[in-house]
């Protein structure tokens, strides 16, 4: 088999392993959002340790910028970035990355990264790369919110909600996480009630991750895909464990606007403006603790009740 045919091992059983501590978590993601060149141009990404069924799209977006950002010399840096995804990654193989240089002009440069498993597109994203200057410059208000030290983790919301979700459910709602998420509002995992469609999050990685810009930015672009879809679900009181309840995201776009850290806190402001046809709609800002509007997102999901069968 070629090497995008060929599977890689079995998923390790992590039932009895021991917690991993936070700087561990961190590692792991640091290292999972890395991707290996094979060949000019050509990157294969790595597979999470004990993943099974299908890839998490934050992942396959991250390291396809990754892939971008390795065929881009400095000064420039990405700036934003357009995915749409065609098929569900699966976790038993590797994703090969094909990176196209469409452009290099002395300010801006374009790469298009197309994602492939098993000789198939599974998403193609375009990325833009810029030297930076000044210019003019206004940004949106951060909004009003609590400081995450007074809010609770959303690791132990999940624990404290685990005994009354399926019992099929549980061990992914409970297991450690590389990205800590605290909600202003939290959601309810169990028998949701529609509410308003706006989320508050701060979220960080759990652990210090180094000093490498393009590192922050696969980091941001991979949590800014946990839990945006969410938001468009919130006035229609349904979630993952509604029976019937089918999701995915359909596209995904991140605009980078300054600089950041990763490790340290930022706020995550989602609202859904519209959902219909089976679709919703998700928009979302990142700000920095001081009120720097750092990327903006976008993001279109499928959201399908079906009908129980008989």
């Amino acid at each position: 088999m070629t090497v995008k045919d060929k599977p890689e091992k079995e998923p390790i059983d992590v039932s009895d392993a021991p917690t991993p501590t936070p700087a561990e978590l961190a590692a792991e993601l640091v290292d999972l959002l890395d991707v290996e060149e094979i060949d000019t141009d050509l990157y294969r990404g790595r597979r999470q340790r004990d993943g099974v069924g299908r890839v998490f799209g934050g992942q396959v977006i991250a390291q396809a910028l990754q892939a971008a950002q390795r065929s881009t010399d400095a000064p420039k840096v990405a700036h934003s970035l357009h995915a749409y995804f065609m098929r569900p990654g699966d976790e038993n193989y590797p994703i090969i990355f094909r990176v196209v240089r469409d452009f290099e002009g002395r300010s801006f440069a374009t790469r298009r990264v197309i994602a492939m498993q098993r000789g198939a597109p599974i998403l193609n994203m375009a990325a833009s790369f810029q030297v930076p200057e000044g210019g003019f410059h206004h940004q949106d208000q951060m909004p009003d919110v609590p400081a995450p030290e007074e809010l609770e983790s959303e690791a132990a919301i999940r624990a404290r909600e685990s005994p009354h979700v399926d019992e099929r459910y549980r061990r992914a709602l409970t297991r450690p996480r590389p990205i800590e998420i605290r909600p202003v509002f939290p959601r309810k995992w169990f028998n949701p009630t529609p509410t308003a469609p706006i989320q508050h999050s701060w979220f960080r990685i759990v652990a210090p991750v180094g000093d490498d810009p393009a590192i922050h930015r696969a980091i941001l672009s991979y949590a800014s895909d946990m839990s945006l879809l969410g938001t468009c679900m919130l006035p229609h009181g349904v979630n993952w464990t509604t029976p019937g309840f089918q999701s995915a995201s359909l596209d995904h776009a991140v605009w980078l606007h300054e600089d950041f850290r990763a490790d340290d806190w930022l706020l995550y402001s989602t609202d859904s403006p519209w959902a219909g046809h089976a679709r919703g709609m998700n928009r979302g800002q990142i700000f920095t603790r001081d009120g720097r509007l750092v990327a903006s997102v976008a993001q279109e999901g499928l959201i399908r009740l079906r009908e129980p069968r008989g």
